[in-house]
């Protein structure tokens, strides 16, 4: 009988516990927390934008920088003993703004270059006496396993916005820039790449175009005489990752019917800028900087 009251008196309590945190609103764990945020969208409490970025931040605490960062193989870079003449193309085609440079490997980055130190150089003479080991900046290194949160914070505190991401034996592994990781909490940051917000496709030269991933397929095979089918996917963006088959990293590229597809731009849960080649063009003539990593399935 004493052990049937205690069991009563237990589950009463256990009920009473959960009726009281109910009652109290308090979330008692992460998950809980995002359901009341969401809860509180529905209702109006809070704009869309702003779920998101709290979101994103309560995810970047817990990512690490391999996460996001940009792999060693598309790593953009200049050589230590390059010529100016040398560095320009690579700049200019890149429309980065920081570049690793490296000596004998992409092992061994002995510093970052950022492009407006050559700006005085075009002034004058001064073009004969550029020397890479004159305009270097220290680079930082940093272990694959760190926390985005800490790397947030380290970037403001040094004011440096990118660090060269190396593994547990001390080779480069990649790099992470400042835009990358706050990309992760707020979104696609507008850059080089970004065309007008009313714009989904823009034209380049013949045969090769930017197309927003939030381009509808409607607009998409009305633009480009195409049938895509868009029974699975509203946007082109979607049906390019479900041929891919995996959430593609910037730089990857796959050959879907007579589109060749290169991610521009990509976060840890979409795509976001697509660069579109006509096939048919490069046959005739026209070129690509890489080769492809994918083809579609047939």
């Amino acid at each position: 009988m004493n052990e049937r009251r205690e069991e009563q008196a237990t589950t009463q309590r256990s009920w009473l516990e959960r009726l009281g945190q109910a009652l109290s609103g308090e979330p008692r764990n992460r998950q809980e927390l995002i359901e009341i945020l969401r809860e509180a969208q529905q209702r109006h409490l809070l704009d869309a934008d702003a779920l998101a970025m709290i979101e994103g931040v309560l995810e970047v605490s817990e990512m690490q920088v391999r996460e996001i960062m940009i792999p060693r193989s598309q790593m953009v870079v200049v050589e230590r003993d390059a010529s100016l003449d040398e560095i320009l193309p690579v700049i200019t085609e890149s429309a980065h703004s920081r570049f690793p440079v490296i000596g004998e490997s992409k092992d061994e980055v002995v510093g970052i270059l950022l492009a407006k130190d050559l700006l005085s150089y075009f002034m004058g003479d001064r073009r004969r006496s550029f020397n890479m080991r004159d305009i270097l900046r220290p680079a930082v290194f940093i272990p694959e396993s760190k926390r985005l949160n800490v790397l947030l914070k380290e970037f403001r505190a040094s004011r440096n916005h990118m660090a060269i991401v190396v593994d547990e034996y001390g080779g480069v592994d990649g790099l992470v820039t400042i835009e990358d990781v706050l990309e992760q909490i707020v979104g696609e940051i507008v850059d080089e790449h970004d065309v007008e917000d009313e714009v989904y496709i823009m034209k380049h030269s013949a045969g090769e175009y930017t197309v927003k991933a939030l381009t509808p397929i409607g607009e998409f095979n009305e633009y480009f005489n195409s049938d895509i089918s868009d029974e699975e996917f509203d946007t082109i963006g979607g049906f390019v990752m479900r041929r891919f088959g995996h959430l593609p990293q910037r730089g990857e590229t796959i050959d879907i019917d007579r589109f060749r597809f290169k991610v521009l731009h990509a976060d840890s849960r979409r795509i976001n800028l697509l660069q579109l080649n006509l096939l048919d063009s490069l046959d005739n003539g026209a070129t690509l900087h890489e080769p492809p990593r994918h083809a579609a399935p047939q």
